[in-house]
């Protein structure tokens, strides 16, 4: 008699979006297990984002209870549009996004990708931000019932909604395909640059919302308003008030625009998620290109690090040269320096509207002076060296093999400012001059230069400390705008700790700049030159000694939890 040599198992049961949505919640809950600190950053987000999401609520309300339709009209579109804008551009520069479940640990699973888009999109909307947002947001219904009725209010909060999800299909879709390029090093300029020119376009929008309110042309921006409303940015934010208006007819119409997007980015999405998955990297390299000549040792150190000697200190420094050029992770904080350090400080010192008697501002540095040119760049000069912040964290588990080779602490932290200033000191170099010679002050260069060497030297002091003593440790995946739960809300105050204690051990530069009146120009530049490197020597010295007390910890704490 045949025995059936397998048993019918159960049927296979469908994987939903609701499966991913379990997952990441029992994911998050397992992080917080034993971690009292991810717990209390948690906690802190949860407050900081109702915080926010109460102001942004009466904001977007307030238009409905002052009875003025085109109010309604702008608060909509504009509010609706940064909305947009900061969801695509605020995880690339500042806040990374969560990636609680990596698309990599998906790659041997044999889900359609259809199946794990829309899982992972799901697990997307389980988070602070997204519920900050919808709070803040339902101010707008709020409004469009106050004008049109119910039936307005349910328009606008079914608007509301798409609009929610067009932000998070956005934002992934974005940090997704830039986590890609960037792991691709043919195309990192180019990344570099779509990001500088989208941060230089804050200088000017400044400058225009500013005139825009002076003039106080409120028919212009109502035309304004209406046309961003019929773009993706305000679309789903403003058919509420077209009900109100009487206008129902542009509801599916936007709708439509909305879904359509929505569709677009969630294609872009998968097809960069795909590549995630499999950890593609970059090209092959082409044929025929020789490589570098010489030893394993002539092989470690790169041609721009030709002078450093041929020791610990000296492969240390190549070491973490070469790691800040080609891990993807590092690279995007590169492009941040780039970004929120020199191109955002440049528009705003050279397009800070100064408006005169006459119509339109005035972009001439007629009432600067070499005081505020330092007070201001101590501002770039804390920038530039914020990154350091948590330097540990883009080593994780790897950082075991410096505690196993027993790496003095003063050493590595020397190491590790020689080889992140090879990249960020050359661009403030060129900060300084561009804005002396567009400012028509050519003799404040050395100003400039002082100023930024000076604060660029004392935040790393202060951020060696940060370093050591508030390291995170980073999630396992290739995207590097990833962040884990909890660990944004830690950046940020890493962040805000850092600035705050470099700018106030910087600030003796600019009292001697107040006191030593015209000699300024000529010390500026070596004075600050003198304290930055006192200052950065100083603080690798003292926080040596505490890296050496705390390796150990200090490589748990950045280790990632599996």
């Amino acid at each position: 008699m045949a025995v059936a040599v397998t048993v019918p198992a159960e049927p296979v049961r469908r994987v939903s979006a609701r499966h991913f949505v379990r997952l990441k919640l029992r994911v998050m809950g397992n992080n917080f297990r034993g971690q009292g600190w991810r717990i209390a950053m948690f906690v802190i987000g949860v407050l900081v984002g109702l915080w926010f999401a109460a102001g942004g609520f009466l904001a977007l309300a307030a238009p409905g209870f002052a009875d003025e339709p085109r109010y309604a009209l702008m608060t909509a579109a504009f509010g609706g549009g940064l909305l947009v804008l900061g969801w695509l551009l605020l995880p690339l520069v500042f806040f990374g996004v969560d990636e609680t479940l990596d698309p990599a640990r998906f790659a041997l699973l044999p889900l359609p990708r259809r199946t794990l888009v829309a899982g992972l999109f799901a697990a997307a909307l389980v988070s602070v931000p997204v519920l900050a947002v919808l709070l803040a947001a339902s101010g707008l219904v709020v409004t469009a019932a106050a004008l049109g009725g119910w039936p307005a209010g349910l328009v606008a909060a079914i608007g509301v909604v798409a609009g929610l999800l067009l932000c998070v299909a956005a934002s992934r879709a974005v940090t997704s395909a830039f986590a890609t390029m960037l792991r691709s090093r043919r195309v990192r300029d180019l990344a570099g640059v779509l990001l500088a020119v989208v941060a230089a376009l804050l200088g000017p929008l400044q400058i225009a919302v500013l005139a825009a309110v002076r003039e106080a042309d409120w028919d212009r921006l109502t035309g304004v308003a209406e046309v961003v409303g019929w773009t993706p940015f305000g679309a789903p934010w403003t058919v509420g008030v077209d009900v109100a208006e009487g206008r129902a007819w542009a509801v599916p119409v936007k709708l439509l625009i909305t879904a359509v997007t929505i569709g677009l980015l969630l294609l872009w999405w998968s097809r960069s998620l795909e590549s995630a998955m499999v950890g593609a990297a970059s090209a092959a390299p082409a044929k025929g290109r020789r490589g570098p000549a010489g030893g394993a040792v002539a092989q470690l150190f790169p041609r721009a690090l030709a002078w450093t000697r041929r020791d610990r200190f000296g492969a240390l420094v190549a070491r973490e040269a070469r790691y800040w050029w080609r891990d993807a992770r590092r690279r995007a904080n590169l492009i941040t320096v780039a970004v929120v350090g020199v191109f955002v400080p440049v528009m705003v010192n050279l397009g800070g509207p100064q408006f005169a008697a006459g119509d339109g501002p005035d972009l001439t540095a007629g009432n600067s002076s070499p005081v505020l040119l330092s007070l201001s760049m101590l501002f770039v000069g804390v920038l530039a060296s914020v990154t350091l912040a948590n330097q540990f964290g883009f080593d994780g588990s790897a950082y075991a093999a410096n505690v196993v080779a027993g790496v003095p602490g003063r050493l590595e932290l020397r190491a590790r400012m020689t080889a992140f200033s090879v990249y960020v000191v050359p661009m403030l170099g060129i900060v300084s001059v561009v804005i002396a010679l567009v400012m028509g002050e050519p003799g404040w260069i050395g100003v400039a230069g002082g100023a930024l060497l000076a604060a660029y030297g004392a935040g790393l002091a202060i951020n060696g400390y940060v370093s050591v003593l508030g390291a995170y440790s980073l999630p396992e995946t290739s995207n590097p705008f990833a962040m884990n739960t909890g660990a944004g809300v830690a950046k940020s105050f890493l962040t805000l700790l850092s600035m705050v204690a470099s700018a106030a051990a910087a600030v003796p530069m600019v009292v001697a700049a107040a006191l030593l009146g015209d000699a300024w120009l000529w010390l500026a530049l070596p004075l600050g030159t003198a304290y930055g490197l006192g200052a950065a020597l100083l603080g690798s010295y003292l926080a040596g000694d505490v890296l050496d007390r705390r390796m150990p910890e200090l490589l748990a704490t950045v280790t990632p939890r599996r």
